[in-house]
């Protein structure tokens, strides 16, 4: 066989925002990578617009929060309205206050998320092979070979982190199940917007026809994603902008003077039938599409690509066997089965035309929005809500037959300074108050103080994954043999080649 001309270890085909924060991980990580992606370049078009808290969090451990912050338009309020009514302005507030170092809801569009990801991919190291397919994968004994555009690379994994219509899900003939929805959503980036509340997420049922506008930077500029029901769309299932234009002004009374990107598309619910095949993982869209209610796409597969390098990474620097790589479909396909089903419901009450739908949205919203939005700031509902919006109340099952936990499985609590050691991305130990010494595995450990008011508790040590997961609890008695039971099968503690700290540290 002829020798390939690159050898890598993890081959990513994709370079979107899942694509490119993968290889900005698994570089961060001392992971071999090769990145490729059929498109001339970054993307242009703005497409996912909302970048949640736990997203901002993972940009934090790679450096790059202050960056993000610094790009995006903070949401500071909700604008309810139906039709052209406003119902007023209603101040959101940091409605994750004490939860997270990033309480706020953030606008920062698609394109700059890349940009951000693709700056630092550049800084540590690495480049995007642009205009390069990934195609004719085949697996061999320890690994794969793939085209990459003319080049022939050798990868002990691939990931397909390439859209709905992804290469490596088809070669792999994995099954995409799910369902379209026969409405059109139409998506415009607009400048001179008139007939919208300012600075706030402006959210405007109608009878047939739906309305939601996201403030972005720069005067006057606006996101504007529409709703036309499939019997609207006409026979050929598209709508031109000038006719989306129109029906904005007359069902909404909302106009605008220019357009710098247009697009229609249908929304599908899909989730793979599996995550991984072998070598072979699939990430982001090619593992899972929905509504964008919510804005939890790019989220997702961002936080996909999080969890699946950290895991790449111990199992490549020989730390954990193989085996340690099936976690991530356990972990992380039952999100996005929560995440489709939940958003195809939301999806369904804004396009229903059952008359009972179409009276509700009629005659409740106009009533039940201005109270249910003056309610949620401040409130407990308003903070349980921002945690499912934000995804920093994602549960992953750590071991067998184990009860539902407050800590366990879920992500490390914030107590105001101890996410500053998750930025090393190393598993760790940490104390939070006096407790005995921990055991010696290897790993570095860091002392904080007690944290009343959340659910870490003094007398007690955790096991902290490197993407910030707590993967176990234990009094000091029990740490040992319950942290080597979490730990992954056949782990060997890190090597001089990537020595841990010697805590405690604060």
């Amino acid at each position: 066989m002829t020798a390939p001309d690159l050898d890598c270890d993890v081959l990513v085909a994709g370079a979107g925002p899942t694509g490119l924060m993968l290889a900005n991980w698994l570089l961060k990580l001392g992971v071999r990578v090769v990145i490729a992606d059929g498109k001339p370049g970054p993307s242009r078009e703005s497409r996912a617009l909302v970048v949640q808290a736990r997203s901002i969090e993972i940009y934090d451990q790679l450096g790059l929060a202050d960056q993000v912050l610094g790009q995006a338009h903070r949401a500071g309020a909700l604008a309810p309205g139906f039709g052209p009514r406003s119902f007023g302005k209603v101040p959101l507030g940091p409605l994750g206050e004490g939860l997270t170092p990033y309480p706020w809801i953030e606008v920062l569009e698609q394109s700059r998320n890349e940009q951000i990801l693709h700056d630092n991919l550049r800084a540590l190291g690495g480049s995007v092979r642009w205009g390069e397919q990934v195609s004719a994968v085949t697996p061999i004994p320890g690994g794969l070979t793939a085209a990459v555009g003319e080049t022939t690379v050798s990868a002990r994994y691939c990931v397909g982190a390439d859209g709905a219509n992804s290469i490596i899900r088809r070669s792999r003939d994995i099954a995409f199940d799910g369902v379209t929805n026969p409405h059109l959503f139409y998506v415009i980036d607009a400048t001179g917007v008139d007939g919208l509340v300012g600075d706030a997420i402006n959210v405007r049922p109608g009878g047939q026809d739906f309305l939601i506008g996201f403030p972005m930077s720069g005067d006057g500029n606006w996101r504007l994603i529409g709703v036309v029901h499939g019997a609207l769309a006409g026979s050929a299932g598209a709508v031109a902008e000038n006719e989306a234009r129109d029906r904005i002004q007359r069902h909404f009374a909302v106009s605008y003077a220019e357009s710098r990107w247009f697009a229609t598309y249908r929304v599908h619910h899909r989730v793979a039938a599996s995550f991984r095949d072998g070598p072979f993982f699939l990430a982001g869209d090619a593992a899972h599409v929905h509504s964008p209610v919510g804005g939890q796409g790019m989220n997702t597969g961002l936080q996909d690509a999080h969890n699946l390098a950290g895991k790449l990474a111990d199992v490549i620097h020989g730390r954990a066997g193989d085996g340690w790589l099936d976690r991530y479909e356990a972990e992380r396909r039952p999100v996005a089965r929560t995440l489709v089903a939940t958003t195809d419901r939301l999806f369904g009450l804004i396009t229903s035309e059952r008359r009972t739908a179409q009276i509700l949205r009629r005659a409740l919203v106009p009533l039940i929005a201005p109270l249910g939005a003056r309610a949620l700031p401040g409130s407990s509902a308003g903070s349980r809500l921002f945690q499912y919006v934000s995804q920093i109340r994602i549960r992953y099952p750590m071991l067998p037959a184990e009860p539902r936990d407050p800590v366990i499985g879920r992500r490390l609590p914030w107590t105001g300074d101890n996410f500053a050691a998750l930025r090393s991305a190393d598993w760790q130990i940490h104390t939070y108050g006096p407790a005995a010494p921990p055991p010696d595995l290897g790993l570095p450990v860091f002392a904080f103080p007690a944290a009343p008011g959340t659910t870490l508790r003094p007398d007690t040590l955790y096991l902290i994954r490197p993407d910030g997961f707590v993967a176990a609890a234990a009094t000091p008695p029990d740490a040992a043999e319950t942290f080597r039971q979490a730990l992954p099968p056949g782990w060997q503690a890190p090597t001089a080649s990537h020595p841990p700290d010697t805590g405690p540290h604060r």
